[in-house]
């Protein structure tokens, strides 16, 4: 019987999917999120539960170098993941097929936040070779990560501030969104998923926009526990963590403005709290 599978042209694709795409495969399809950029279903099947990911047009992500970066993991011995194709609906919709692997991460405590920060760290130890340089995606970090910033002169005019203070380090894999809604758990195993913002980029950066979400949607305590978990194997200055906090700051209220994420009133006034305790914000007229 024809699935969603069969309605896609597949670019690339391993010998699980060739499977799949058999006439007389049975196949569950479960709807599991509807997001701001992308569909995610479920599909259960013999071989097992497998995630199909379909981005709407206006998202326009890189699914190729997500498949090649979720390979070029796994070779290296990181928890994500397996890739089993990439493709496109007849609408142009892109879509990414990989394992199921969990649930997300509940009940936290500090176990947990320190092994979510050995998995970061982890991702930024992997060692990249001359010839691997080239297959990984690299982008301008302020193009990427605050598009269209210029019609928020207020968020923009600090950033430009900002930016000239720390010299950025493009030179490490990084996630681009570490949160734990992208922190998946079975079995005792930890898998991180949602790689549409993974790059070549600066570690430190990637590290602190990470402290700074536990900050605004977990807690400051949580949050310490990762850092200290984190800088462990890592070192970061005093100084570059107010700096890279300043810049996931207004990272931050950027998506926010631009209605990239939900802003409960309890977020509002974390942020804020982290505003006023870093010392390059709490001088400047920075506007949650």
């Amino acid at each position: 019987m024809p699935t969603i599978l069969h309605n896609i042209q597949w670019n690339e694709q391993d010998d699980l999917l060739h499977t799949l795409l058999h006439p007389k495969s049975d196949i569950i399809q479960h709807s599991l999120d509807q997001g701001f950029e992308a569909e995610v279903i479920k599909l259960s099947c013999a071989q097992g539960d497998l995630v199909l990911k379909i981005w709407n047009q206006q998202a326009k992500p890189d699914v190729e170098a997500q498949y090649q970066l979720l390979q070029f993991l796994l070779a290296k011995g990181i928890a994500v993941s397996k890739p089993i194709g990439w493709g496109m609906l007849h609408n142009q919709d892109q879509v990414l097929l990989t394992t199921f692997d969990g649930t997300a991460l509940t009940n936290m405590n500090k176990k947990k936040i320190v092994q979510t920060a050995t998995l970061l760290s982890a991702i930024h130890h992997v060692k990249i070779t001359e010839s691997e340089y080239a297959l990984l995606p690299k982008y301008g970090f302020i193009d990427y990560f605050f598009p269209d910033v210029a019609m928020y002169t207020d968020i923009s005019d600090i950033l430009y501030q900002v930016m000239p203070m720390i010299t950025l380090e493009q030179n490490r894999v990084i996630h681009g969104d570490f949160h734990l809604g992208n922190i998946l758990t079975t079995e005792n195993r930890y898998t991180v998923i949602d790689w549409t913002n993974g790059q070549l980029g600066d570690a430190r950066y990637d590290a602190v926009w990470s402290m700074t979400l536990q900050k605004i949607y977990i807690s400051e305590r949580y949050a310490e526990v990762f850092r200290d978990a984190y800088l462990a194997e890592h070192p970061i200055s005093e100084e570059e963590l107010h700096i890279f906090e300043a810049l996931a700051c207004l990272r931050w209220i950027l998506l926010a403005r631009q209605g990239g994420i939900t802003v409960q009133p309890q977020a509002q006034q974390n942020i804020k709290q982290v505003i006023a305790n870093n010392p390059l914000l709490a001088e400047r007229n920075c506007e949650v």
